[in-house]
Order: C-alpha cells, then sequence, then structure tokens
C-alpha cells in the first residue's frame, strides 16, 4: 500500500505563485510515472502534469504549459507542482497520483483557489 500527501495548496491571488507538495510513503523510484490531476467545481477531473520516471520525459496540460513546472525528488520520495501566473481558472482540487506495479494510488487533494 502507498500513500500519498499533498499540502501546499491555499488561496493565492491572481498572478501569484504556489507549490504544490506530494510526500509518498514509497519509493518514487518503483514508480512508471507520477503526474498532478485536478477537478475544477463542476468539471471532470484532468491531467495538469505528469512525468515518466524512467523516460525522464514532462507532460503538460495546454492550460498550464509555460506557466507550471513538474520535478521530483527521488531522495525524499516527494513529487513536485510549480505554479506561477496563477489564473481564477486554476482554481480547483489538485491531486497527486503515481503507478506502482501497475496499481494507481492518489492522495487526497489539496485545495488550489485564486482570487480574481
Amino acid at each position: 500500500q502507498v500513500q500519498l500527501v499533498e499540502s501546499g495548496g491555499g488561496l493565492v491571488d491572481t498572478g501569484g505563485s504556489l507549490r504544490l507538495s506530494c510526500k509518498a510513503s514509497s519509493s518514487i523510484l518503483h514508480t512508471t510515472s507520477m503526474g498532478w490531476y485536478r477537478r475544477a467545481p463542476g468539471k471532470e477531473r484532468e491531467m495538469v502534469a505528469k512525468t515518466l520516471i524512467g523516460g525522464r520525459r514532462n507532460y503538460y496540460a495546454d492550460s498550464v504549459q509555460g506557466r507550471f513546472t513538474i520535478s521530483k525528488d527521488n531522495a525524499n520520495n516527494t513529487l513536485y507542482l510549480q505554479m506561477t501566473s496563477l489564473k481564477p481558472e486554476d482554481t480547483a482540487v489538485y491531486y497527486c497520483a503515481g503507478l506502482w506495479y501497475g496499481r494507481d494510488y492518489w492522495g487526497q487533494g489539496t485545495q488550489v483557489t485564486v482570487s480574481s
């Protein structure tokens, strides 16, 4: 069983920045991929950013390309999402997820609210 714990969410003004963290209870070196997802009120969950651990490639949603950066700290089993130039439409619950040995694991989510 893998546990993922997100932190770093909060309330920020338009144009501001936040950094989300996701601490994993198991080595992230053993994942196939890890990523950040979000669900805004009344909308479907969407992929925000994803990293393939083995291939060292990152993917971003078009809506966040150039503003968000996904990164990881293998030694501390932590995934990050640096968010800059935040917009009100970025308001959502952000979830961390990872694929370990063919199984998806999800965190509990952290709220990000961007005021206009």
